[in-house]
């Protein structure tokens, strides 16, 4: 890594995808079962807009990870293939009411929520994120409720958090190193403070959310730099970390640096036990919402 000033992108070669990487194609009753409710309902999927590679696994389990405020973002992250613009569409006062009744409707016991970015909006979209959650927990058979949020700030967070998540999930995505792939407007220090934050609100109200975070490798961090990230988040408070291999979702985005292979994933996963962290899934195709509840499970 020598040679490279901060934040620069290394040099990447062209490099074969793997056979443990191979996924297959969704397929099955469930399959569509959960797109014709998504279509009824006018809900999106972050598994479609950000080419999830665990679509076909969790699509056939009757499982989805819903992202609402549209399907255009208002960042530009070059590891991300979701549409971006200034200004993202109107936002729909009945889609908290439209993912509830698909939540009801498919039999979740465990819903895991995420959004666009959203900095065209005055409260960033927090506000429309608690109405979600309040709208879940409304139900007769109220699932858990996973939240994966932007860099939340004072004044928006709480709002979040006032309407009772199980899981506040918050990614730093990749090292510090490496945080210019992310929008100019996001950083390192920005979600840290996000997720330290959530954990403070958790330390003195009862019934506050387990905090998590996500980390992509492969972009060419190397393994100290993966450690020093497990240290950062752990300092912040974070008790849960998925780690999961960046996979270049077309050609206009940032190149795989390497495949990191399952034994070095079986490997960080102990790193991060020994230092502290609850619970862990650290795979090849693992993702933020990625055997969420089994996640859950562990921190209860």
């Amino acid at each position: 890594m020598s040679g490279e000033s901060p934040g620069e992108e290394p040099h990447r070669a062209l490099v074969r995808k793997p056979e443990w990487l191979r996924v297959g194609i969704p397929a099955g009753g469930n399959v569509r079962r959960v797109g014709a409710t998504l279509k009824r309902r006018g809900l999106a999927t972050v598994c479609d807009s950000a080419r999830c590679p665990n679509k076909a696994e969790c699509w056939g389990l009757a499982t989805a990870t819903f992202m609402v405020m549209g399907s255009s973002c208002t960042r530009f992250c070059r590891f991300c293939s979701v549409d971006h613009r200034p200004r993202g569409t109107a936002l729909r006062a009945e889609e908290p009411q439209e993912l509830a009744l698909a939540v009801s409707e498919l039999g979740l016991a465990y819903a895991v929520v995420t959004s666009v970015d959203r900095d065209d909006l005055p409260d960033r979209g927090a506000g429309h994120f608690a109405s979600c959650v309040r709208a879940l927990k409304a139900l007769k058979s109220a699932p858990r409720v996973e939240l994966l949020v932007p860099d939340y700030r004072e004044g928006e967070l709480e709002l979040v958090l006032d309407a009772c998540p199980d899981v506040l999930a918050h990614n730093v995505e990749t090292v510090r190193r490496l945080q210019g792939l992310r929008d100019q407007r996001a950083s390192y220090e920005a979600s840290l403070h996000t997720l330290a934050l959530a954990v403070a609100r958790a330390a003195v109200n009862a019934g506050s959310p387990i905090v998590k975070s996500s980390l992509m490798l492969g972009l060419g961090e190397d393994e100290a730099e993966v450690l020093e990230t497990m240290d950062d988040l752990r300092r912040s408070g974070c008790k849960s970390l998925v780690l999961g291999q960046y996979l270049q979702p077309t050609k206009a985005q940032v190149e795989v640096a390497r495949y990191v292979t399952p034994d070095e994933f079986a490997r960080y996963a102990r790193a991060a036990y020994e230092r502290g962290f609850s619970s862990v899934v650290s795979a090849p195709l693992a993702r933020t919402s990625y055997h969420a509840r089994a996640s859950f499970d562990k921190n209860e």
